[in-house]
């Protein structure tokens, strides 16, 4: 049996959480997925509000271990795949086989700049009143540093 092609999915302008659900189901199917361009995808809502929600939960600490809360990922590839876990059935064997077949990239690798990326218009964040934070800025204001993208 050979090597399965992947399913390249551009992340650019995508709602995040939508696209996770997208990528969670197609994995559990059997699919090897891709996806480029995290830093690109949105997080719907007010920026304030998101970003403080995001600091709140990288604060919480537990009752038996105080100095260790739950470690929650400052990079935008990381932070998406524990995203895509948390839609996952992890209770599985076939949910963390499913986990092992998404690759999460920041911008596009060279192995898959010629591949015809799946742009799903109907995830597509359009429009210009409704409020919207990028996972690479909420990534900056996290404290992650390091934006070169290839």
């Amino acid at each position: 049996m050979g090597e399965q092609k992947a399913k390249v999915f551009d992340a650019e302008n995508m709602i995040a959480g939508r696209l996770g659900a997208t990528v969670a189901k197609a994995a559990l199917k059997g699919d090897r997925i891709v996806v480029v361009n995290i830093e690109k995808a949105v997080i719907t809502g007010d920026r304030k509000t998101v970003i403080d929600a995001y600091k709140l939960r990288r604060k919480i600490k537990t009752s038996t271990k105080p100095e260790k809360g739950p470690l929650h990922q400052k990079r935008p590839d990381k932070m998406f795949r524990r995203m895509v876990r948390g839609m996952l059935p992890w209770s599985t064997s076939r949910a963390m086989d499913a986990y092992k077949r998404i690759q999460v990239f920041m911008g596009v690798p060279k192995e898959y700049a010629e591949t015809e990326k799946i742009v799903l218009e109907k995830l597509r964040y359009s429009s210009p009143r409704r409020k919207c934070v990028t996972i690479g800025d909420l990534s900056e204001e996290l404290g992650w540093t390091s934006l070169e993208v290839e």
